[in-house]
């Protein structure tokens, strides 16, 4: 009878153990996949952006049509993690929703949000996708028109949306003063409109739609270097969230395959003739 007990017992002790071996498998198995324990929502990747969002990033306010530079980007990434196009969900917030420390209801966020080591300390990044020149936006007759070094912009009368690197921009690196807060992009444009501001300052691509579509009648009059407290756009995660590797990893390989550039080049263009201020 002791004989049949310990048969049992060996037999019993080895089925669990390749049980649990089985189950420590699967969940290593599922790590880096679609069904990933560690996704906001496993089966989705699911992605933060702002309400509304802007061509040439994304056109027609439309983060699934995939037709911008960085939902095309989102959905180049998602294939390179293994998702299928129509497991790509997104989640839409207003910028200082997504940059607020704090937890996040994405597995990441783009957005145009620059990387700098302030924001670094409560939110977690990509390696940097995308680096843009600052471009000055101003109607006809603005007195920054025609400046030509920083002391020449300085007197104008600036505005900003809050939180925003462009803000940072106008009083760190521009070195104006009293600059005038607005709670997004649209309210600078209708404050430039309505002469309460004589300018403001946007990354290019954004500056190029600007002119092109929300405000015809202002022009980019000068290019700014960029800042060097901003390292450019990454891509933003709660801090210290377990994805970050992952994502990171085939983000790395689709800039080394050319294929961001690509998009760059396809939605991000630049007027070579617009004039530089660089001091």
């Amino acid at each position: 009878m002791s004989d049949r007990i310990d048969t049992f017992r060996r037999l019993t002790t080895g089925a669990l153990a390749a049980l649990a071996l089985g189950i420590g498998a699967a969940q290593a198995q599922e790590t880096g996949t679609p069904d990933d324990a560690r996704l906001i929502n496993p089966g989705f990747l699911t992605v933060g952006t702002s309400d509304p969002v802007y061509p040439p990033w994304m056109l027609n306010d439309s983060p699934e049509s995939g037709e911008g530079f960085e939902n095309a980007l989102v959905y180049a990434l998602a294939e390179e993690m293994g998702f299928a196009r129509e497991q790509v969900q997104w989640v839409r917030l207003t910028f200082e929703q997504i940059i607020a420390p704090g937890d996040k209801p994405f597995d990441f966020a783009i957005n145009q949000v620059s990387v700098t080591p302030a924001r670094a300390e409560v939110v977690g990044f990509s390696q940097v996708y995308y680096q843009s020149d600052k471009a000055v936006i101003a109607l006809p007759g603005s007195p920054v028109i025609g400046a030509a070094s920083f002391a020449d912009l300085r007197g104008a009368r600036w505005g900003a949306a809050i939180g925003t690197t462009d803000l940072a921009y106008l009083e760190n690196v521009l070195g104006a003063t009293d600059v005038a807060v607005y709670d997004d992009q649209v309210g600078v444009f209708q404050a430039m409109q309505a002469g309460q501001i004589d300018a403001t300052v946007a990354a290019l691509p954004t500056a190029l739609f600007a002119t092109a579509v929300q405000i015809p009648e202002a022009s980019i009059v000068a290019i700014l270097p960029p800042d060097a407290g901003d390292s450019g756009h990454g891509l933003l995660f709660q801090h210290g969230n377990p994805l970050i590797e992952w994502v990171d990893a085939a983000l790395g390989r689709l800039i080394e395959a050319g294929t961001v550039q690509e998009m760059v080049t396809t939605w991000l263009v630049a007027d070579p003739t617009l004039p530089i201020i660089s001091e």
